[in-house]
Formats: C-alpha cells, structure tokens, sequence
C-alpha cells in the first residue's frame, strides 16, 4: 500500500489489542532494570492526520486489575518508508492535543502521589489530569509536547506498529524510532 493508501485504512475503524500486551519499560527507580508494562490499546485515526490512542494499563498479565487510563491526542507526520517492510511508513505521534493520565486503583494513585509534580492536584481515583506539556517524571515526561517516534504497517488487515525497545526505551527521539514490529492491533467489530 501506498502512505495514502494506509492512511485512508485505517481511519475506517477503530483499531484495538487482540489481548492485553505486554510491553517493557523503564523501572525508574532501578535505573538499568526493567519492568512489565501491561496494556490493552485503542486507536482511531481520523482525517487531517489527527489521532486519538487510549491504553489502559494494568497490573497483571491477564488485563483484570486496572492501574490508570492514558488518553493521547493529537497528530501525525508521516516521514515516508520505514525499512523494516515494504509498505511501512515511519510516522511521528505529536501529542499536541491531550495527554490525559486516570488513575483507576487507588495504588496507582498513592504511587504517583509520593512524589508530588508542581502543577498537579492531588491524583485521586477516577479523576484525569492532563499533563499535556508538562514535566511528569512517573512517566519520564520533560514540560515540552511529547513526540512518538514510531511505524505503521498493514497486512492482512491488521495493524502493526512499533515493537518497544527490549532495553524499555520509549520512542522519544527519532534514533529511538523502532526496528521490529509489535504485537498487531485488529479492526474493532
């Protein structure tokens, strides 16, 4: 397919993990270590390059404890062909909209709130806050609008994105943009 051609499919529905997944991340308490990130994504995209993912984090691999909700916003840059498959485009997620953080288990709560960030209310559960631009260390967010580095790739109706980094480093600069694929996102029903 062409970038046109991948942009026009996948707006035609929303796209959403098969499973809960799981992704490694930074343990920034233990720098050098790495913890399970388990996640179920949603993603819409929409015309004018815009974007809408979701992810609900959870505590377990099973997906039946939730920790928080992540709800980004914002748009794409396609940057042309990525060379891990002919087909895929290298895209920038400029999160230029939202970045809305919900805390769903009081311990994720308790957690975010033993190091209080200038800017913040208190987190409590159910409630958002949008850290949007803002410097929010539980998540390694600098006070600037926050840019995924990341892949698109279709086939067979599903949609791949980048696999994270084995070592849990996030997308965050374009050296940082993924070689390998991800766990594929389907079409929602």
């Amino acid at each position: 397919m062409t970038a046109e051609q991948t942009k026009q499919f996948i707006q035609s529905s929303e796209w959403v993990s098969i499973v809960t997944e799981l992704r490694p991340s930074k343990d920034r308490k233990n720098p050098g270590s790495i913890i399970p990130f388990y996640c179920w994504r949603s993603f819409v995209f929409m015309p004018d390059d815009k974007f809408i993912c979701s992810v609900i984090n959870y505590a377990d691999a099973g997906g039946k404890v939730p920790l928080a909700k992540i709800v980004i916003k914002g748009r794409n840059e396609w940057k042309g062909p990525h060379p891990v498959a002919e087909g895929a485009y290298s895209v920038d997620y400029i999160t230029d909209e939202a970045y809305e953080i919900t805390p769903l288990h009081q311990g994720f709560a308790d957690a975010i709130n033993q190091a209080p960030t200038p800017g913040f209310n208190k987190w409590e559960v159910n409630v958002m806050q949008d850290v949007k631009g803002k410097a929010f260390p539980a998540f390694g967010l600098k006070d600037e609008i926050y840019v995924d580095y990341d892949l698109i790739y279709i086939v067979n109706d599903l949609l791949f994105m980048g696999s994270k980094h084995v070592d849990g480093r996030a997308f965050d600069t374009p050296e940082n943009r993924p070689t390998n694929l991800q766990i594929p996102l389907m079409k929602k029903k």
